[in-house]
């Protein structure tokens, strides 16, 4: 490599590496379906592609006969990603699912890219961008007025053998919520506690479904938020 030593690209495969898992901790953290390893190995991946693109090949350019366009590769990692995230993305019923979890892979690609690009202002700047978009945006997001016709969910935790679901459906009913999907996990062992997820739509808040059926007695935990939330913890 004319004046480029490998070794001096390193700290770039470095960069992308402790970028790239920073936002895969924050998944992993969160429980999402794609976490540490794999924004990990997408942003390293991107970052050790953008490399090669850039310094693999002058040991054949020729000045004036053999030229290279070293954003070739980067166009590949733009569309090549879309294969990981179209295996993020679920469709169940009205409801697409997996969308913020592709994003996120799609922008670690771009991090390590622009790690491995050697440019590290714009690769951290990318990473802050997303915990601003997690973190500060997400929680605003949430306070907006909801539409009557936008799915949102609960998440409850109870007792097993007490027929509590019922009272769960009971208090959704009352509050004017139609329960459009229902995903209860149990455990192996009888007596255990069970945890259900309610796909609800109602113009009422659903903050407010959530206090009333944690007044439920024998329910231990009620949280609520948008359905990709709920169904995909």
């Amino acid at each position: 490599m004319n004046d480029v030593n490998e070794w001096d690209l390193i700290w770039r495969l470095g960069l992308a590496l402790a970028l790239s898992a920073s936002i895969g901790l924050d998944r992993e953290l969160r429980q999402k379906s794609a976490g540490l390893r794999t924004y990990t190995l997408v942003g390293v991946g991107s970052a050790a592609f953008m490399l090669i693109s850039k310094y693999g090949f002058f040991d054949v350019l020729v000045e004036n006969e053999i030229v290279l366009d070293p954003s070739r590769v980067a166009a590949q990692i733009v569309s090549g990603i879309g294969f990981i995230g179209a295996g993020l993305i679920f469709v169940r019923r009205d409801s697409v699912r997996g969308l913020t979890t592709a994003a996120g892979a799609w922008l670690t690609a771009a991090v390590g890219a622009a790690a491995g690009a050697g440019m590290p202002v714009l690769a951290i700047a990318a990473t802050v961008a997303y915990f601003v978009t997690v973190y500060v945006l997400a929680p605003l997001a949430r306070r907006l007025p909801a539409s009557p016709y936008a799915p949102s969910a609960v998440r409850v935790v109870y007792e097993d053998g007490r027929g509590i679901l019922r009272k769960v459906l009971e208090t959704c009913t009352s509050r004017d919520f139609k329960v459009a999907d229902v995903r209860v996990e149990r455990g192996d062992d009888p007596g255990e506690h069970v945890a259900v997820s309610l796909e609800v739509h109602g113009r009422a808040h659903v903050a407010d479904l959530a206090a009333d059926l944690g007044d439920i007695d024998g329910v231990h935990a009620v949280s609520a938020g948008d359905v990709n939330e709920i169904f995909d913890a």
